[in-house]
């Protein structure tokens, strides 16, 4: 009986201390789990926290510099104060300065501006929508860097000086006007429409100050071209202006295609993915015919024009609009440049290679490598440029009965090499190839 109970006693002990292993296993288990998982939830932790400091330093950078851009390229309360205090003085008057400096009624809203010497603003004008666009700054000599027009580091607006009669003010503009054209029979009608819009108040009577703040506007490319293409209406109308600083008519839809997203979303975006985006938001394949059609107008009036010959050369989407009825606008025309000018100036530029001779982002010559010169003639006429900016623009969503047509004059469009002036049939011969086939296919519609 004794025996029994000791063996007894042994297996309980025996069990027991199994018990005890099994316990202290699975204690040690558990301390290792908690520790594991506080391990776990300390890095998760730790990882969360670092991400999140990282994503906040660099949103406030992004911000930071996107606010430092802004805050350098929007200057428009800068320009407004320059201006009127130039208005104050009795040095610039026009028809805008009143509305602007001392009614209030002229109003900067949305910043647009994309370079600081150049300051664009949408605007209102009473019951007026517009677009207002000042100057900053001028340079004193034509610099194929950035733009092809005079700026230097403040308009002096002291052309024309005291005394200067109308008929001598007349002689100023058609002497610029032939600096900047070249020798056109017309000019003084050009002149003419020049002196009707500087007599600001309709008076009848051109004061000094509307002198000297027309005589600033002519030095611009973009009111250059404006006035050269009133009668064509494929530039916004002139509302008014105050020294340097005019109010152009809204263009509802710019750029040509493509939608503006927050720049938060656009940094992130890939290139090829935002083409494809921007060719989704377009108007209908009729509309976008009718607004084609207005882009190979444009080039044929600028080439060869009433006025002389311009070239583009910036021949992007972000270069036009157009309006409710589909009429093509240019939005920006700081790069479409009189042809006498341009070749007056890439001339005396230096070069190594071809691409030296760059103005813009579609006017190129040839680098003379015996002088290290660039050449006069650019290497691809506009309408060569135009085709390859409407190339996927109208070829997308185009009616089967007409696309391979369309395809292949557009490539043999973009294939033109050289000036106008050397393929003047070709160009020709292609660009009435593309309206016809453009117009009999919508010419039957209501978007005719």
């Amino acid at each position: 009986m004794y025996a029994i109970q000791k063996i007894h006693f042994i297996w309980l002990a025996r069990d027991h201390r199994g018990l005890l292993n099994a316990l202290k296993h699975t204690l040690v288990k558990q301390i290792f789990e908690i520790c594991f998982q506080q391990a776990k939830f300390s890095y998760l932790h730790m990882k969360y926290l670092f991400f999140s400091w990282l994503t906040v330093f660099v949103g406030s950078w992004i911000v930071y510099v996107e606010y430092s851009s802004y805050t350098e390229l929007c200057r428009g309360h800068d320009c407004k104060n320059s201006i009127c205090d130039k208005y104050s003085k009795g040095v610039i008057d026009g028809s805008a300065c009143s509305s602007l400096c001392k009614k209030d009624t002229l109003y900067l809203g949305k910043c647009f501006t994309a370079k600081p010497n150049s300051q664009v603003y949408s605007g209102s004008w009473g019951d007026l929508e517009g677009v207002i666009k000042c100057q900053m700054e001028e340079a004193p000599h034509y610099d194929l860097g950035s733009e092809m027009e005079p700026r230097k580091e403040a308009v002096a607006f002291n052309k024309p000086t005291k005394g200067t009669s109308v008929e001598k003010f007349r002689e100023m503009i058609l002497n610029h006007l032939k600096a900047k054209v070249g020798d056109q029979a017309n000019l003084a009608d050009l002149a003419t429409q020049v002196l009707s819009i500087t007599d600001a108040n309709k008076d009848s009577h051109i004061s000094l100050p509307e002198a000297r703040s027309t005589w600033a506007l002519l030095q611009l490319n973009e009111f250059l071209l404006a006035l050269v293409l009133q009668d064509r209406e494929h530039t916004p109308k002139l509302l008014g202006f105050c020294g340097d600083l005019y109010v152009m008519e809204k263009v509802p839809y710019s750029p040509l295609y493509g939608i503006s997203l927050p720049w938060i979303i656009e940094v992130w975006i890939p290139a090829g993915l935002r083409r494809s985006m921007d060719q989704w938001f377009t108007p209908s394949w009729p509309h976008k015919a009718k607004i084609s059609i207005g882009l190979l107008e444009l080039v044929e009036d600028v080439f060869h024009g009433t006025f002389g010959s311009f070239l583009m050369c910036d021949v992007s989407a972000t270069s036009f609009g157009y309006n409710d009825r589909h009429d093509l606008k240019v939005t920006d025309a700081r790069y479409i440049v009189p042809e006498a000018i341009f070749q007056e100036n890439i001339r005396q530029k230096r070069c190594d290679v071809d691409e030296d001779c760059l103005y813009g982002a579609d006017c190129l010559t040839s680098c003379d490598l015996t002088k290290h010169r660039c050449t006069p003639e650019v290497t691809r006429p506009n309408l060569a440029k135009g085709c390859e900016a409407l190339k996927d623009y109208i070829l997308r969503g185009a009616p089967s009965d007409v696309k391979e047509e369309l395809e292949k004059q557009l490539y043999a469009c973009i294939a033109l090499k050289g000036s106008a002036e050397q393929m003047e049939i070709e160009h020709s011969l292609i660009l009435n190839n593309l309206k016809t086939l453009l117009w009999k296919k919508i010419s039957h519609t209501k978007d005719s």
